[in-house]
């Protein structure tokens, strides 16, 4: 491939596929820990009814609208796991499951009502997203780096992920030592004053937040695998949260690499003509690296001890 073809082609999509998995992987740990992975899963699925709700009203696929409604939907869906785990009295992650499969179940009866012929707006864009379409057109080669003209013509949703990246990188960091805290001593944190119901839903939103600004790209795949995949190989790693983290970007940054060049060219070397969607080989990879950890990770055997703070 030359440096030409890679830069329009291959560059912002690769980008694009690691920003959106390190954005997940990053709240993905605590949630993890909180034993709240779920609901990773669940914003993910639940988007879908609200991208399309906002192209019914708009007519266009543009976003934020598409950020909006995806946004109002996972709201919705957060209120109502509470309002089914309280007044049904059953753990939060039969709640989830309840809602987040009927708000995506929704969301499939609407896209097969609605007349998206004219946009790239179906079932399977909702899972597998567009990753591959997302190439540099005004590229040409490694000088348009530099060129203000031809940066102007990157994909849009490249920004988007960088902005969304940098959003969820500085949560982290700002509020490391409370969320720290309040995930593994809950009261303990109370007792020094920290709002742990507060930390705790912004915890959610800024999930919901990178669930939604990856959806569009990645798809639902990615999303689901980015917020499990990456955090649980890393917590069988290590029982260091610092380096649990530095784990799970890494193996996120590996999945989207790995995954993206496979399903380009692995079929290619296998004698296929086609390639195959990069969105399920990223989530397949990732997979494979839990598997991998799950055999041979040197905590294994302690996955179920607490994370040495």
């Amino acid at each position: 491939m030359s440096g030409y073809e890679f830069v329009a082609l291959s560059l912002p999509p690769l980008l694009i596929g690691i920003f959106a998995a390190v954005a997940c992987a990053l709240p993905g740990n605590f949630l993890l820990l909180r034993r709240q992975a779920l609901i990773g899963d669940a914003i993910s699925h639940v988007v879908l009814p609200g991208i399309v709700l906002a192209f019914l009203v708009t007519g266009t696929i543009s976003a934020w609208p598409m950020m909006l409604g995806a946004g109002a939907a996972a709201l919705v869906t957060v209120v109502l796991i509470e309002v089914i785990r309280r007044l049904g009295r059953i753990e939060p992650g039969a709640a989830m499951g309840v809602v987040f499969t009927a708000m995506f179940a929704g969301g499939v009866l609407l896209l097969e009502q609605s007349d998206t012929s004219d946009v790239h707006l179906d079932v399977q864009h909702a899972l597998y997203g567009n990753l591959e379409s997302l190439i540099w057109l005004d590229a040409t080669g490694w000088g348009s780096l530099l060129d203000p003209v031809a940066l102007a013509g990157l994909p849009p949703e490249l920004g988007r992920m960088a902005l969304t990246l940098l959003f969820v990188a500085l949560f982290t960091a700002v509020f490391w030592r409370p969320l720290k805290l309040t995930t593994f001593d809950e009261g303990f944190a109370r007792t020094l004053g920290l709002p742990a119901g507060a930390l705790g839903l912004a915890l959610v939103i800024v999930a919901a937040i990178a669930a939604v600004a990856a959806f569009d790209a990645v798809g639902s795949i990615i999303v689901i695998a980015m917020f499990i995949c990456p955090p649980a190989a890393a917590r069988l790693m290590t029982n260091q949260l610092e380096r649990q983290i530095g784990w799970s970007v890494g193996f996120a940054v590996l999945s989207a690499v790995l995954g993206y060049m496979l399903a380009g060219y692995g079929p290619l070397w296998l004698g296929f003509e086609n390639a195959v969607s990069a969105a399920g080989m990223i989530a397949t990879v990732s997979g494979l690296i839990l598997g991998l950890a799950a055999v041979f990770g040197p905590c294994r055997a302690r996955a179920g001890a607490p994370v040495a703070d």
